[in-house]
C-alpha cells in the first residue's frame, strides 16, 4: 500500500491542478463549463494511454528502442520542471501564459508540457517500475480523475466568484501557483540528483 500512495503522491505532485489552471487560465475563463470538462476529459484519456505505455514499457523502452539512458529523460525533465518552477516563482501567472500555446490549439489537444512532459512520463516509467501494470495503471487514472476533478471545480468557483470577487480569485490563484511552484522545483532537483546517481556521476 505503501508504494501506492507514494506513486500517487509523486504523479499529483507533478500534475499539480494548481499549477495546471494557471496554464489553462484563458480557457477557465473563456470556455463554458461543459466544454472545458469535455477539453479535459479527451486530455486525460490520451494521457492516461501514453503514461500507461511508458509505465508497461519502462527503461526498456528508452534503451531498446531510443538507445538512451533513462538517466538522461530524468535529468532533462528534471530540468523542464525546474525552468517551469522558477520562472513561476519569480514572474508569477504570467511565466506560465507566455509559455503556452494559443487557446483554441490548447482546446483541442492536451496540456503541454504540464500534463504530458518530460517530468510525468519519468513518473510513469517509476511508477511502472515500483507497481505492477495493472496497479500503476490504475494511479495513473486515479490522478488523472482527481486532478480533472479539482480543474473542474475550480472552474465552476471560478465562474462564481469572478463577478463579486475578481481580484481576490486572481490573488489567490497566484498565491497557490507560487506555493505549487515550490514544490514543483523542489520534485525537479530530487530527479535531477537521481538521474545524476543513477549515472554514477555523484555518488
Amino acid at each position: 500500500m505503501e508504494a501506492y500512495l507514494r506513486s500517487f503522491a509523486l504523479f499529483f505532485a507533478l500534475f499539480n491542478p494548481f499549477l495546471m489552471s494557471i496554464y489553462l487560465l484563458d480557457l477557465i475563463r473563456g470556455l463554458p463549463t461543459p466544454t472545458f470538462a469535455r477539453v479535459l476529459i479527451r486530455g486525460s484519456l490520451i494521457s492516461a494511454c501514453v503514461f500507461t505505455l511508458f509505465a508497461w514499457g519502462g527503461e526498456a523502452f528508452f534503451r531498446d528502442t531510443l538507445q538512451v539512458r533513462f538517466a538522461s529523460f530524468q535529468i532533462f525533465g528534471g530540468i523542464v520542471f525546474l525552468l517551469i518552477g522558477l520562472r513561476y516563482v519569480f514572474s508569477g501567472a504570467h511565466a506560465i501564459e507566455s509559455m503556452r500555446d494559443n487557446p483554441a490549439a490548447i482546446a483541442g489537444s492536451i496540456a503541454m508540457p504540464i500534463m504530458i512532459g518530460p517530468g510525468t512520463v519519468s513518473a510513469a516509467v517509476v511508477i511502472g517500475t515500483r507497481l505492477p501494470l495493472a496497479g500503476a495503471a490504475a494511479v495513473i487514472v486515479c490522478t488523472l480523475v482527481l486532478t480533472v476533478a479539482i480543474l473542474v471545480a475550480m472552474k465552476i468557483a471560478h465562474d462564481k466568484l469572478k463577478e463579486k470577487h475578481a481580484a481576490m480569485t486572481d490573488r489567490y490563484i497566484d498565491l497557490v501557483g507560487r506555493m505549487s511552484a515550490l514544490l514543483i522545483g523542489t520534485i525537479a532537483i530530487d530527479m535531477i540528483i537521481t538521474g545524476l546517481e543513477s549515472t554514477g556521476f555523484i555518488g
